[in-house]
């Protein structure tokens, strides 16, 4: 008899560490858990705020672009009549300028960093 109560009590105190340990390992889960919650939200708030970012330079360069396009036309109004307005601009100064406008516009292309 003293065999079987022997037998029972280790197989009650297995059981009893069996089900501490499942505990320890339940709270690890759910605090690894916790955290990685806490990191998901992080990124999804970074992620939000980037993307906001990302539309209000989309904004500023649609208003940049439109500006500039008012002020060429405006350019444009005031050299219909001047009378250097018809001259030939010479190649190395056309070239200049549009490298330069070229230039310009890659500086502001973000469409490249959002890929």
């Amino acid at each position: 008899m003293n065999k079987l109560y022997t037998t029972i009590a280790i197989v009650f105190a297995f059981m009893i560490y069996v089900n501490v340990e499942l505990y320890r390992d339940k709270m690890a889960i759910e605090k690894t858990n916790d955290e990685l919650l806490g990191k998901i939200e992080r990124l999804n708030q970074d992620f939000a705020k980037n993307n906001q970012i990302i539309a209000d330079n989309e904004q500023s360069k649609r208003e940049l672009e439109n500006e500039s396009i008012k002020r060429q036309e405006r350019i444009n109004e005031q050299l219909k009549n001047n009378y250097c307005a018809n001259e030939r601009v010479p190649a190395y100064i056309a070239d200049s300028l549009y490298n330069r406008a070229k230039s310009l516009r890659q500086s502001t292309d973000t469409s490249q960093l959002i890929k």
